[in-house]
């Protein structure tokens, strides 16, 4: 597998960021704990499918401002899995690290 041009840490930090920043934005409470367990969208989820949107397309431009990765997160792909990479932080970081491994393997 090849090496990831950003690391799982950064992932999450990126992922988190975005999370916070849509939340401020929308007036939402930001949770006093984040991390990889924290749900993003869902049943009981502090985002709801507007936030969610806005927080992808946040992210899709921080990877790409930060690291220089273009990705598409929110595809036919991402939609039709049986759990959704957007429940958890950790399921979003996970997808983010397949999506990016997948994309350098192309290089």
């Amino acid at each position: 597998m090849p090496s990831l041009p950003i690391s799982h840490t950064d992932l999450f930090q990126q992922v988190v960021a975005s999370f916070r920043d849509v939340l401020e934005q929308s007036g939402r409470p930001v949770p006093e704990t984040i991390d990889e367990q924290t749900i993003l969208f869902g049943k009981g989820a502090p985002l709801d499918s507007l936030a969610l949107v806005t927080m992808i397309v946040d992210l899709e431009q921080r990877l790409e401002e930060e690291y220089g990765i273009t990705l598409t997160l929110a595809d036919e792909r991402a939609m039709s899995q049986r759990n959704s990479p957007f429940r958890t932080i950790r399921s979003l970081v996970d997808y983010l690290e397949r999506l990016i491994a997948e994309e350098s393997g192309r290089d």
